[in-house]
This record gives structure tokens, C-alpha cells and sequence, in this order.
């Protein structure tokens, strides 16, 4: 190990230049694998943080009339252990106001919310998104009531003007006073606010708890003339959304007579989560194994800078030979020094690696991303097992040369 780190000092130059291919390629595995992976472990928390088992319902009748009612019934009739709520997904436009405080200045905003390193301002207040909800709106989209209440079906049978409201939406119109039982102002009509949905995902600013929820009735008031088609429905389990899955399939058929008075589908959560998984293991084998050639070309390298090795230390190596040394040393000290060789690659290479998923996830996804461990062992132990396999025919060929003729070389 010592004539084999000598051997690398003395040749500082062709020794670096052999080993950019292994640390460019380390360093770019390192950055592609981790940011995908950080991109799907964010996809998922999202996922889950909405809550799991979730059915989209899409149903549209020609004559104009909701489909809810019905779907509500109806996944209410197959029980609790089967079904846990169901909740349209309509989405409002309007202005909200509470004093001096309204979404439309909140929307010049949305230039500010990231720093100059690309890190979220969360010192920025951002508009809420509106959405019309049923009583079983928070247990659809796995929302826990931190104070005051949910919306019930009181509220929507008598179109009552209330509203419930995230904790990061509860923040930024009242700061830290108690919301409950004050009035918001939504395109001019006095909305009360009856509830406070615990805070769940309070990293990002485009944040789920940026939200008002209001009763699915309140949309003659704020959307006159909008018609929701788009529902969810939260199945008990994963085994039982299938089961829900295909009843409610069955339901619209009869619902739309069949594609006759309407047309609707239905498509389950779990699936999204498994094709989503299924895409980024894919994305990280074809980037990873481009970014991977790389260290193809670097393994090519370290063989190519070894046979010249070979050649330069002819003499040494018929010395050696001369006086005793069996095959099996001289194949240990040329792999020992291309396994070095890589090893020093693989170490700056997961350096720059770690560096480049840092700067790659601030960047790129807005997220604080740190290789795994099993990434960075990885591709150390990939950097060396590297250097012996390509450093084996070297290694070979100076074991074989032959004594005599070794000593004539100069």
C-alpha cells in the first residue's frame, strides 16, 4: 500500500486525470439517484399527508343536476366498514378579506416566495386555495380539527355561511389570535369561521394548510351556475377500496343510465402511489446508468494508466520476479494500487456528489436532500470493487512477464 500511494504521488498529473472519470461519474450517480429518490419520497409524504385509500369519483349527468346527493347516499349506505366519508373536490374563486388583511394583495406575494438561494420565504403570505366540502371533508383528506368544529350536514341543508380553515390560512389572515367565531368576507358575504384544521404540512408554502373549506351549498352563493363533478371518496382500507372501487363503478353505470344521461369513472388513489413508485425507480435506472457510463470510461482509464504502469516498472517487476517474488505478490501490488487509484476517485467523487444533491435539491425540487446512506457506501464500494476489475488484466499481464526478459527492459 505504501509503494502503491508513492506510486500515485509521484504521478500526481496522470494519476488525477486517470481518476475524473471515476469521480465525475460517482459524483453524478450520487446527485441523479438521491434527487429522484427525494422527489418520490416527497411525492409520497404529499400523498399520504392527503390521506391514503382515496377514490376519485368523477360524475356528470346532461341534465344539469348534482350527482352528489346520490354518490353521498350511496357510499353512506355501504357502512362504515366500507366506506369512511365522501366529500366533492369543487374548487372556488372568489376574494377572501378580514380587516386589512385580503387574498388579492396576498397574490403580489407569489414573486417573493422563494430567496435567493432558492429556499422558500415562509415570512410570505400567499392567497388560499377555496374549496367547496362536505361533513366529511377533513376525514377524506385525512384533516384532524385542531379547534371550534368540522362543517356539518346542518350547515349545508341550511346553507349556512360558515367555513373552516387551515392552520397556515388561519396564520396569515388572523396571526396568532383565536379564529373561531369571527368573519371572513369572501366576494363580500360574511362567512363564519367555525374550525381550525391542524397543521400538517407546515415545510411549504404552497402548503395543504393553506386552504378554506366551505359547505358544497355555499356554491350557489360564490359560484352560481358551477356544477362539481369531480368527488372523493375515502375507503376504510386498502383492501376495501378495491371492493369500493368497483361498487361505486357499478353505481354510476346505473347513475348515468348506462353513459346514456351522463358519464362518469372511478379511479383509485393506491394505484396513482404504485405507478409513481414504478416511475421513479425507472427514472433512477436510466439516468443512473447514463450518468454511469461514465464510470465505465473511468474504469477503461484506470486500466489503460495501469498497463502504461506495467511497462515503466518492467525492470522492477523482473527484479522482483528474480529474486523469489511468486505471481499471486506481484498481482496484489498492481490491484492494490488500482483499487487505491479508485478508492481516492470514489472519495472526492462522493464528495462532489453530496454536493451537487444539496445544491440539485434547493434548486431543482425546493427540498433539503442528503444522499442516503446506502447511496454513498454504494458508490465507494462500487469505486473500488471498479479499480480490481479493471485492474485485473494489468495485474495478470506484469505477473506473467518472465525474468530475463524483464531485466533487459530500460
Amino acid at each position: 500500500m505504501k509503494m502503491a500511494f508513492k506510486s500515485i504521488l509521484g504521478n500526481k498529473g496522470r494519476s488525477f486525470l486517470t481518476m475524473l472519470g471515476i469521480i465525475i461519474g460517482i459524483a453524478s450517480v450520487m446527485t441523479i439517484v438521491s434527487t429522484i429518490n427525494g422527489m418520490n419520497k416527497r411525492s409520497l409524504e404529499q400523498m399520504e399527508a392527503m390521506g391514503t385509500n382515496r377514490i376519485t369519483v368523477s360524475a356528470y349527468l346532461y341534465n344539469g343536476q348534482n350527482a352528489f346527493e346520490a354518490l353521498y347516499d350511496y357510499c353512506n349506505s355501504l357502512g362504515s366498514k366500507l366506506v369512511q366519508g365522501v366529500t366533492p373536490t369543487g374548487y372556488c374563486n372568489a376574494t377572501v378579506v378580514y380587516g386589512s388583511k385580503s387574498s388579492a394583495a396576498m397574490e403580489k406575494n407569489q414573486q417573493n416566495m422563494f430567496n435567493g438561494d432558492g429556499t422558500q420565504n415562509s415570512s410570505v403570505a400567499l392567497p388560499p386555495s377555496l374549496y367547496y366540502g362536505s361533513d366529511q371533508y377533513g376525514v377524506c383528506n385525512n384533516f384532524q380539527i385542531a379547534s371550534g368544529r368540522e362543517l356539518s350536514n346542518i350547515d349545508i341543508k341550511n346553507y349556512n355561511q360558515v367555513c373552516v380553515l387551515g392552520a397556515r390560512a388561519a396564520r396569515n389572515f388572523f396571526d396568532y389570535a383565536d379564529p373561531i367565531g369571527k368573519e371572513l368576507q369572501v366576494n363580500g358575504l360574511p362567512f363564519t369561521v367555525v374550525g381550525v384544521y391542524a397543521e400538517k404540512d407546515p415545510d411549504s408554502q404552497w402548503s395543504m394548510d393553506n386552504i378554506i373549506v366551505f359547505p358544497y351549498s355555499a356554491s350557489r352563493l360564490l359560484s352560481p351556475g358551477t356544477q362539481m363533478n369531480e368527488f372523493v371518496v375515502k375507503a376504510a382500507s386498502a383492501q376495501a377500496s378495491v371492493e369500493v372501487s368497483s361498487r361505486l363503478s357499478g353505481f354510476l353505470t346505473g347513475l348515468t343510465n348506462n353513459g346514456k344521461s351522463g358519464s362518469g369513472y372511478v379511479d383509485n388513489s393506491n394505484q396513482w402511489q404504485q405507478n409513481i413508485n414504478e416511475q421513479a425507480t425507472m427514472m433512477s435506472l436510466v439516468l443512473g446508468g447514463i450518468a454511469a457510463i461514465s464510470l465505465l470510461v473511468g474504469g477503461i482509464g484506470i486500466m489503460n494508466i495501469m498497463l502504461v504502469t506495467v511497462t515503466e516498472r518492467t525492470r522492477e517487476i523482473g527484479i522482483r520476479r528474480a529474486i523469489g517474488a511468486e505471481r499471486a505478490s506481484i498481482v496484489t501490488q498492481f490491484l492494490i494500487e488500482a483499487a487505491m487509484l479508485c478508492g481516492i476517485g470514489g472519495l472526492v467523487g462522493m464528495v462532489l456528489g453530496t454536493i451537487g444533491t444539496r445544491v440539485a435539491g434547493s434548486l431543482l425540487v425546493h427540498m433539503d436532500i442528503w444522499p442516503s446512506l446506502s447511496i454513498t457506501v454504494g458508490a465507494f464500494l462500487l469505486s473500488v470493487t471498479l479499480g480490481i476489475a479493471f485492474g485485473i488484466y494489468p495485474a495478470a499481464k506484469a505477473s506473467k512477464l518472465q525474468p530475463v526478459e524483464a531485466l533487459r527492459a530500460e
